[in-house]
């Protein structure tokens, strides 16, 4: 049998974010490169940003999808929470920070701006001051680049790099009757959504296993464990848990990418490949009753038209 989708809804709120391309001379340096630049990204909670690769492009990718430079290519998002009072400030200082220490630095790689919005950050000139007055501008490919000579070759970067709005916190939960059985589910669904272009799910492998709850009985924290939904806590919850009795692992998904109906797609991809996994008992969704955002991702779209 498939499992039940609960009639409910992922609770995701606005962020911004830039999106750039990074091509290197083959997919294991565009690979070190990506690792690097999306490292410590999970969750906004700690992190300075929600980091993830959209998809590859170019040769060994999605070749319809070129690149500048011919090489093979990844598009890799960065968001912010937009309730954030210094997001944009944040969120340059983010790319600024990732960009130089993790592309600049890695072999053959080059960075391009995705988002061609009205709202930039100057972020290839202010990258450019590593070449210690010997950087240039050039064009190439019919764009206006930096290039920056480094010991490796040649660094090249786009002047300018936009950001705009974006979703952050798309989520979907798959309780299973072991951690063998909603590992499986869950990694369906991060292989089924991860084919919609435009998201990213920045956790390790695209899954979370220690699902969060705003706010803690601690008070320097605000973030912490979602109890009711604990396995290992539910005999001693006893009613207040929220574990059906034949569930031992609850794994989750989250999704981030440029818009609602993206982060929808996504989601109903996901659900689409995890239902009929054997041991699945059952796909939820976190929210806090509108209190942290008001970007509702319905997993029965069809029972709750716009």
């Amino acid at each position: 049998m498939p499992a039940i989708v609960e009639d409910t809804y992922a609770e995701a709120f606005r962020s911004i974010y830039a999106e750039v391309l990074i091509t290197a001379r083959d997919r294991k340096w565009l690979q070190h490169a990506c690792d690097a630049v999306t490292g410590h990204a999970s969750s906004s909670i700690f992190c300075d940003c929600e980091a993830g690769v959209d998809r590859y492009v170019g040769p060994g990718g999605d070749e319809a999808v070129a690149t500048p430079d011919g090489r093979p290519g990844a598009i890799v998002q960065f968001h912010v929470p937009r309730f954030w009072k210094d997001r944009e400030q944040r969120l340059e200082k983010v790319l600024l920070h990732r960009l130089s220490q993790n592309v600049l630095t890695c072999p053959t790689t080059a960075c391009f701006n995705q988002l061609d919005t009205e709202s930039y950050f100057k972020l290839g000139r202010k990258i450019a001051f590593f070449g210690d007055g010997y950087q240039e501008r050039c064009e190439r490919y019919g764009r206006k680049l930096w290039s920056l000579p480094i010991m490796g070759g040649e660094f090249l970067i786009d002047r300018r790099f936009g950001f705009k709005d974006g979703i952050m916190g798309g989520n979907l939960w798959f309780f299973g009757e072991t951690v063998d059985t909603a590992l499986e589910a869950t990694e369906r669904g991060v292989e089924a959504a991860a084919k919609v272009p435009g998201v990213i799910m920045p956790f390790p492998g695209g899954i979370a296993g220690s699902g969060s709850k705003a706010g803690s009985s601690y008070k320097f924290l605000f973030a912490s464990t979602n109890h009711p939904f604990c396995p290992t806590l539910r005999e001693k919850l006893g009613d207040a848990s929220e574990v059906p009795a034949n569930v031992q692992s609850i794994q989750e998904i989250i999704l981030n990418g440029h818009d609602l109906a993206t982060v929808s797609a996504a989601t109903q991809a996901a659900i689409t490949a995890a239902i009929e996994t054997p041991g699945l008992v059952k796909i939820s969704a976190g929210n806090y009753g509108g209190r942290l955002g008001k970007s509702w991702v319905w997993l029965k779209p069809e029972l709750h038209p716009a």
